[in-house]
C-alpha cells in the first residue's frame, strides 16, 4: 500500500489528462499542518506545489490551464480529508524550454560565469 495515495492519484490523473512531458508534485503539508483548518485532520497529503509541462496548455491562458488541473482533480478536491490547496506552474514545452535558459542565465550573472 502506497504511503502517499493522494500524490498517487494527482500523477494519475494528470498523466491521463495532460499527458504532461514534465510533471512533479511536491507535498507541502507539513509547511501547513499548524494551521487552524488542518487542526483535526488525519490527511498528511492537503497542500501540493504542482509544475506541468503539457501540450494541452498551448494557447491557453494561465487561469484556462489552472481550470484544467482542476477538472482533472475534482474528486481529489472536493473529498473529505482530500486536497486543500494548490500552488500550480504550468506551461508549454517553450514556456519551459525559456524558463530554463533564463534560469541559466540567471545563474551566469549569479556566479560571473
Amino acid at each position: 500500500m502506497s504511503t502517499t495515495p493522494m500524490e498517487d492519484a494527482i500523477r494519475e490523473k494528470l498523466q491521463q489528462t495532460l499527458q504532461p512531458s514534465t510533471l512533479i508534485i511536491r507535498n507541502d503539508s507539513k509547511l501547513h499542518a499548524h494551521h487552524a483548518p488542518m487542526r483535526g485532520s488525519t490527511s498528511t497529503e492537503t497542500h501540493f506545489h504542482i509544475t506541468v509541462t503539457s501540450p494541452s496548455f498551448a494557447a491557453k491562458t494561465q487561469a484556462a490551464r489552472h481550470r484544467l488541473v482542476y477538472a482533472a482533480l475534482k474528486e481529489e478536491l472536493a473529498r473529505e480529508g482530500g486536497i486543500h490547496a494548490l500552488q500550480l506552474k504550468t506551461r508549454t514545452a517553450e514556456e519551459e524550454a525559456r524558463d530554463q535558459e533564463l534560469g541559466t542565465k540567471e545563474k551566469e550573472v549569479e556566479t560571473g560565469e
